[in-house]
C-alpha cells in the first residue's frame, strides 16, 4: 500500500496530462496537492515533518524554500536561453543560417544531415524547448520533403542533444537536485548518446530517402557522426553540460561543410558571413572554455557562493559570477555590442519574459512536488520498490526518464521528477549513482520524439493538425530501440563499474 500510496502523486500527473490533457502546470499542481495530503500524514505513512526536527508547517515552508530556490535558479538559465532565441529570429540569423545550409547542396539526404542534425542540434544545444522542430521541419517542406516525414526528420535529428540542450538546461536541472559532480555526469550522459546516437541518424538519413541506404550514404553518416560526437563527448567530459551540444553542432557542422567542399558536392558557402549571427554563441562556447577549464578562473568565479539553511534540513547556493546563466546574458550582451545589434536585444528580452510566465508555473509546480516526495520519504518507498526489480532496474532506467518526458513535454520537468527516484533506487541495489542518474538524462532526451507536447507543436508548423498520431507511428519504434538498447548499455557501464 506504502507503495501505491507513494506512486499516486506520479500516476496523477500521468493521467492528468496523457488522458485529460492539462497543462503540466495544472497537471502538476493536482499531483502536488495529492502529495502534500499523503506527507502531512494525513492518508498513509509519510510524514513530511521527519525532514527535520520542526513542526510540519515550518517543514512545509522549509520545502517551498528549495523549490523556489532551485526555480530561480532554472529560470535564470531558460530566460537567457529564450532571450537568445528570440534574438536570433529578431535580426535574421536564424533564416540565414538556415538558408546557407539548404543551399549547400542538392542531395536529399545530405540536406537532411544538414538541417535536421547539425542545425537542428545547434538550435536545441541553444534554445530547445521544441524550437528545433519548429524551426526545421518548415524549411525541410521547402525542400521538398511531405509535412509528416518532414517533422518525423526533425524530431529525430535534434533528440541526441537534448541532454544538453538550451545550454544545458536539462542536465543542469539534476544537478540542481543531486548535488552531482557536473563533468562526471556529463561525461557519463554524452557517453551513453556517443556511443548509440549514430542510430537516430541513421534511421533519419534511412527515412530522408526513397529505398535503401546507400554506400554514400553510410559514409557521409559516420562522418557526419563523428563530426558532432566527438567534440561532444570532448566538451561534455571536459567542461559539463553548458555546451556540448551548442559547440558540437558549431565544430562538427564546420568540419562537415568543409569535407563536403573538397568532394565537391557542396555549393559555394562564404562561412564569415555568418560569424556576426553566430556570435552570441561563439562567445558563450569561449566563455564557458575558459571558466571550466582554466583553475584559477574557475576557482576566482566560485568564490562568491551564496548559501542559506533552514532548519537545519533545507538548503541551496548560488554561486552567480559562475553561474551558465550569467555566461548566457555575458555572450548575448557582447555579442550584440560586437556586431552592432543592441537595439534587438530589448525586444529579445521582453518577449523572453512574456514566455517564461508559464514555463515558471509548471517549474514551480513540479519542483515542489519533486521536493515533496523526496523529503517526505515517498521517493524511499518507490526506491525499494525498484530495487525489487533487481538487475533488470538498470535496463529500465532510461524508460522511467522518457516517460517523464512524455508526460510533461520537457526533458528538464522529467529530470526533475525522477533523477532522486534514480538515485534513491541506485543506493537501494548499490550500482553507481552517476550512471543511474545518466541513464535518467540519456531518456529523458529520447523521450523528446515521442512527446505528444514536441509532436504537436511542430506538426502546427506545416498544417498537420489532426495528424499528429502519423509522426508518432513514425518515432516511436526509433525511441522503443534507442531505449532498449540504452538500457542494455547501461547495465554494461553497472557491471564493469
Amino acid at each position: 500500500m506504502a507503495v501505491f500510496l507513494a506512486a499516486l502523486p506520479l500516476m496523477t500527473v500521468l493521467v492528468a496530462m496523457v488522458v485529460l490533457r492539462w497543462s503540466a502546470a495544472v497537471a502538476g499542481a493536482l499531483g502536488l496537492t495529492l502529495a502534500l495530503i499523503l506527507a502531512l500524514g494525513w492518508i498513509g505513512p509519510f510524514d513530511l515533518a521527519e525532514a527535520a526536527p520542526v513542526p510540519r508547517l515550518q517543514a512545509g515552508m522549509g520545502v517551498f524554500a528549495e523549490a523556489l530556490y532551485s526555480t530561480i535558479a532554472i529560470l535564470w538559465i531558460i530566460l537567457p536561453a529564450l532571450a537568445l532565441y528570440e534574438y536570433l529570429q529578431r535580426t535574421g540569423a536564424a533564416e540565414r543560417i538556415r538558408s546557407a545550409l539548404a543551399g549547400l547542396t542538392e542531395d536529399r539526404r545530405l540536406q537532411a544531415i544538414l538541417i535536421g542534425w547539425f542545425f537542428g542540434l545547434f538550435i536545441e544545444g541553444a534554445a530547445g524547448f521544441g524550437t528545433p522542430v519548429a524551426l526545421a521541419a518548415p524549411l525541410l517542406v521547402g525542400l521538398g520533403y511531405a509535412p509528416v516525414r518532414a517533422v518525423s526528420l526533425a524530431l529525430l535529428g535534434h533528440a541526441a542533444g537534448v541532454s544538453f540542450g538550451a545550454v544545458g538546461t536539462p542536465t543542469l536541472a539534476q544537478l540542481e537536485v543531486s548535488g552531482l559532480e557536473a563533468s562526471a555526469l556529463a561525461g557519463r550522459v554524452a557517453l551513453l548518446h556517443a556511443a548509440l546516437g549514430w542510430i537516430l541518424l541513421l534511421l533519419m538519413v534511412r527515412l530522408a530517402g526513397e529505398g535503401p541506404l546507400r554506400r554514400s550514404d553510410l559514409v557521409w553518416s559516420a562522418l557526419a557522426a563523428l563530426c558532432f560526437f566527438v567534440p561532444f563527448l570532448a566538451l561534455a567530459t571536459l567542461t559539463g553540460p553548458e555546451v556540448p551540444s551548442l559547440g558540437g553542432a558549431l565544430l562538427g557542422g564546420f568540419v562537415f561543410i568543409l569535407v563536403l567542399r573538397r568532394q565537391g558536392q557542396s555549393q559555394p558557402f562564404e562561412a564569415r558571413a555568418l560569424l556576426p549571427d553566430l556570435a552570441p554563441y561563439l562567445l558563450i562556447v569561449g566563455l564557458v572554455l575558459i571558466t571550466r577549464l582554466i583553475a584559477p578562473v574557475q576557482e576566482a568565479l566560485r568564490g562568491l557562493d551564496l548559501v542559506w539553511v533552514l532548519h537545519g534540513s533545507f538548503s541551496g547556493s548560488f554561486q552567480p559570477l559562475y553561474h551558465p546563466g550569467s555566461l548566457m546574458w555575458l555572450g548575448l550582451i557582447v555579442g550584440a555590442l560586437l556586431t552592432a545589434r543592441m537595439a534587438s536585444v530589448g525586444p529579445s528580452v521582453r518577449a523572453a519574459l512574456r514566455r517564461l510566465v508559464p514555463v515558471s508555473a509548471a517549474l514551480l509546480v513540479m519542483l515542489s512536488l519533486s521536493r515533496v516526495l523526496v523529503h517526505s520519504g515517498m521517493i524511499g518507498a518507490l526506491a525499494e520498490a525498484a530495487a525489487g526489480t533487481g538487475a533488470v532496474w538498470p535496463i529500465l532506467a532510461p524508460a522511467v526518464g522518457a516517460l517523464g518526458t512524455f508526460i510533461t513535454g520537457s526533458a528538464t520537468a522529467s529530470n526533475i521528477l525522477f533523477t532522486e527516484l534514480q538515485l534513491a533506487a541506485a543506493e537501494s541495489l548499490s550500482l553507481p549513482a552517476i550512471t543511474m542518474a545518466a541513464a535518467q538524462g540519456f531518456g529523458s532526451a529520447i523521450g523528446n520524439i515521442i512527446a505528444p507536447h514536441n509532436i504537436i507543436a511542430g506538426a502546427a508548423t506545416v498544417g498537420l493538425i489532426g495528424r499528429e498520431g502519423e509522426v508518432l507511428s513514425r518515432t516511436l519504434g526509433a525511441a522503443a530501440l534507442y531505449m532498449l538498447l540504452g538500457g542494455l548499455a547501461v547495465l554494461g557501464l553497472t557491471l564493469i563499474a
